[in-house]
């Protein structure tokens, strides 16, 4: 099923000029994840955890490079500690993040960092901007890249678990 907001995101990091992607291999994004991979003006990187792109995207910056990570809400909790660097050197870091333990989750295991992915995000000082319909993505991910890399701050935009669709295990 091709849907149309992951092209929306990978045009949105194209007019942002963002030229490095970190991402954990996710599902959710696995079509804007084939497209920053597929373009050549894009490096992206698989990673093993989430905090490496933070490091990765810091040392983007430092060279010169806007970058954005890719991540699932079960991943950002291991995020915590790293985004100490970008929160306290004033390093801009943009994450897209798909959202699980939401609406028709079926995997328990999601449940607690995905009912609490923003609050976490918030209390550690990371602006959270919230895309629930498909046709509002490109527009909250253009609007966030331009917070994170004009204001030099960390933005987390997550992507509802409404836009990723419902998985029934029941059957």
């Amino acid at each position: 099923m091709s849907r149309v907001w992951p092209d929306d995101i990978f045009d949105a990091l194209k007019k942002a000029d963002v030229k490095q992607v970190a991402y954990v291999p996710d599902a959710g994004h696995i079509e804007l994840i084939a497209s920053c991979t597929g373009d050549p003006d894009i490096t992206a990187v698989s990673l093993t955890t989430e905090e490496e792109g933070i490091a990765m995207l810091a040392g983007a910056w430092l060279g010169g490079d806007r970058g954005a990570l890719l991540m699932q809400s079960s991943g950002a909790g291991n995020c915590i500690n790293m985004l100490s660097v970008p929160l306290h050197c004033r390093m801009p870091l943009l994450m897209i993040v798909t959202m699980r333990g939401e609406w028709g989750e079926f995997n328990p295991w999601q449940l607690p960092m995905g009912q609490n992915t923003e609050r976490v995000f918030q209390d550690m000082g990371v602006y959270v901007q919230r895309a629930n319909h498909a046709d509002e993505v490109g527009q909250v991910v253009y609007a966030a890249s331009q917070l994170a890399f004009s204001s030099n701050c960390v933005v987390a935009v997550l992507l509802s678990q409404r836009l990723l669709g419902f998985k029934d295990w029941s059957k």
